[in-house]
């Protein structure tokens, strides 16, 4: 009878069985999924149409899958072209932009975000207000000054304008406002230096927000086509991209060839992207709208 009893008496809501980790969620994970493909259509487009035999890239109606798959884009992509240097030269650009703003952003950042000096408010609001300002205002002066200099026509044109920027200095300081100060001060008065502690102590803490800042240098400079379109001209000095837009003619342009550039040059970004997705994701959930 007292077993009965037990069995009747109902649970309270409190003590009832926990739900599986994660089991709430797949409601969204049905939802996103659908637009996650969506996102993902267009480069699987892109790796077919580069897989896709001349004769049937042209069609009409276009088909989506095409009947045969062959490698002659790749194959006349590395024989016919420059690839290797030009992805050598952009992953020197790239490695070099984003070494830099790792350092002089995040050294600028900690900057204003902890130290007290005369014009720290007028100084970062200036430099956050340079992000207004349209690139295209900034080419002419920019190209006179790199002429001067002997730049124009080299590698370095392309890396000068990727050692800093103004929304790197932005995202580091803003990183940095959200982390505690006592743990600075604690170190300090342990006799640590302001250079030590921010070497041992707030570096180590800032990995989300520097995986962050070079996920978008790396966007940035992997994918920057209009500034090097305008300050170089010798070809071995060309990056991927000012590369790849050789193939556009203005009669023909060969898509096999054009779209086997593309996906050479987007692989590297999607692999970053992956190593790093957890560090980006972080920071943006962190540290966002903290001011």
């Amino acid at each position: 009878m007292a077993v009965e009893m037990l069995s009747r008496t109902p649970v309270p809501s409190d003590v009832a069985a926990p739900r599986r980790p994660g089991r709430r969620h797949w409601g969204w994970h049905v939802l996103l999924a659908p637009v996650a493909l969506l996102f993902a259509l267009p480069f699987v487009q892109m790796f077919l149409t580069a897989l896709t035999p001349a004769s049937e890239i042209n069609k009409f109606p276009p088909r989506l899958i095409p009947s045969s798959l062959t490698l002659d884009g790749f194959t006349k992509l590395f024989a016919e072209s420059d690839i290797l240097r030009w992805l050598l030269n952009t992953a020197i650009v790239s490695t070099v932009g984003v070494l830099s703003h790792l350092v002089l952003c995040s050294l600028a950042g900690y900057g204003f975000a902890r130290l007290r000096f005369p014009g720290r408010t007028f100084g970062f609001l200036a430099i956050v207000a340079t992000i207004m300002i349209p690139t295209q205002l900034l080419m002419v002066p920019t190209y006179v000054m790199f002429a001067r200099v002997g730049l124009i026509d080299t590698l370095g044109a392309a890396i000068v304008p990727w050692l800093a920027s103004a929304f790197g200095i932005f995202l580091m300081r803003q990183f940095f406002l959200s982390l505690p100060a006592e743990l600075e001060e604690a170190a300090v008065l342990d006799g640590c230096s302001r250079l030590a502690v921010f070497w041992r102590i707030v570096l180590p803490l800032a990995k989300p927000a520097m995986a962050t800042l070079a996920i978008f240098t790396l966007l940035g400079s992997w994918n920057d086509l209009v500034w090097p379109l305008i300050a170089i001209n010798d070809p071995s000095s060309f990056t991927l991209q000012l590369g790849i837009t050789n193939f556009q003619g203005d009669r023909r342009t060969d898509w096999s060839l054009l779209m086997a550039g593309n996906v050479v040059a987007t692989l590297p970004l999607i692999a970053f992207f992956v190593l790093a997705q957890k560090q980006f994701i972080a920071t943006m959930t962190f540290s966002g709208l903290k001011g």
